[in-house]
């Protein structure tokens, strides 16, 4: 069967003032792939009516309970193909798992959940159900990134040896409780910085490298009394392979926005790359002259190039990163309606395995 039309996009959670729903749909609405038709919103009735209505939501698919959109949307003729996941951690896997069960594909946010427990149940309903799961590590969706993962991959720097990686923000230097919910464990879970950032930090390592860490010994601290959870980690990572590593992450690093950044040695040169000049990445062969690799430049391969969709010169970054996952999710999920392979590209996405 195929799919002549944009998929129908359900969303949980992402209600009003909320950031990453808004983000979420930035993203998908980017390429024109989607077109969001129901949403849980929020689990306050009025709320969710409130929220649906300003994203001209029908108010017979404002829901708000994500199980009864579940089962709802499945019965319909026209229900929604896909669901967003945009709600605090603890929310993650029921709603997956109630989505999962119904039969809809699932565009999760991450942490993909609070305990491996979760996480180990996901990937069996994932298995059981046939359908694609989507994490949103919105960060391999760069140009910049996947030039760097086809260049390691391809042999350029060698085999890896060491790695460095970091997730650096400010945003919870003072005390008392911004982010509320990303600080409580109830609605968190176990990680604070480590969840929030730290997983980016790590999933990027292992995107890039193509290797699997083994074993870690960390160190996370709290820099605030009150502060139930971790707002700082030191870790050390040992490879598959016998490459080393190390992770910072951090939210109480003033002067830090989001400064995410990865540097990957081997035998035969260096990479690095940092989410605030996205575009670049260093590249430093062994007893040669560095150089600068832009996104539009003859330097970058194909793998920066799918991944492009503005001229180079004109900045690419967080929003359009994000719309990379949700157009390889498109393509993922159609392909799987349609009967065909899908294109090579949807090997990148982060999936269950990862979360």
């Amino acid at each position: 069967m195929t799919i002549a039309r944009r998929l129908r996009l359900g969303m949980v959670g992402g209600g009003r003032g909320a950031f990453i729903g808004a983000v979420h749909r930035i993203a998908a609405r980017l390429d024109d792939q989607y077109e969001l038709v129901a949403g849980a919103l929020s689990s306050d009735p009025q709320r969710a009516r409130e929220s649906a209505a300003e994203l001209h939501i029908p108010g017979d698919r404002s829901y708000s309970d994500f199980r009864v959109m579940a089962r709802q949307e499945a019965a319909r003729a026209d229900g929604i193909d896909v669901v967003a996941i945009v709600t605090p951690n603890h929310l993650h896997h029921p709603v997956a798992r109630a989505f999962l069960d119904a039969g809809v594909h699932v565009i999760c946010d991450k942490p993909m959940t609070r305990t491996v427990e979760e996480a180990e149940d996901l990937v069996d309903a994932v298995a059981a159900s046939g359908r694609a799961f989507v994490l949103t590590h919105n960060y391999t969706g760069y140009p910049m990134v996947r030039q760097a993962r086809e260049m390691v991959l391809a042999g350029e720097l060698g085999a890896i040896r060491t790695l460095q990686v970091e997730y650096a923000q400010q945003w919870l230097t003072e005390g008392g409780r911004p982010g509320a919910w990303r600080t409580d464990p109830a609605r968190s879970g176990a990680g604070g910085s480590v969840g929030d950032i730290g997983t980016h930090a790590f999933n990027l390592a292992e995107f890039i490298s193509g290797l699997s860490c083994t074993e870690l010994a960390a160190e996370l601290t709290s820099s605030v009394t009150e502060r139930p959870l971790d707002d700082n980690a030191h870790m050390l990572l040992r490879f598959a392979g016998g490459a080393r590593g190390a992770l910072w992450t951090s939210q109480v690093a003033p002067g830090n926005e989001n400064a995410l950044r990865i540097r990957i040695y081997g035998e035969a040169g260096g990479l690095a790359w940092e989410q605030e000049s996205p575009d670049r990445l260093l590249h430093s062969p062994f007893g040669q002259t560095s150089r600068v690799i832009t996104r539009g430049s003859a330097a970058a391969g194909p793998a920066a190039a799918r991944a492009r969709r503005i001229p180079a010169g004109h900045p690419e970054g967080y929003l359009e990163a994000f719309a990379q996952l949700y157009r390889d999710a498109a393509e993922l999920i159609r392909s799987r309606s349609e009967n065909r392979k899908a294109n090579a590209d949807t090997a990148l996405l982060p999936d269950v395995h990862d979360g």
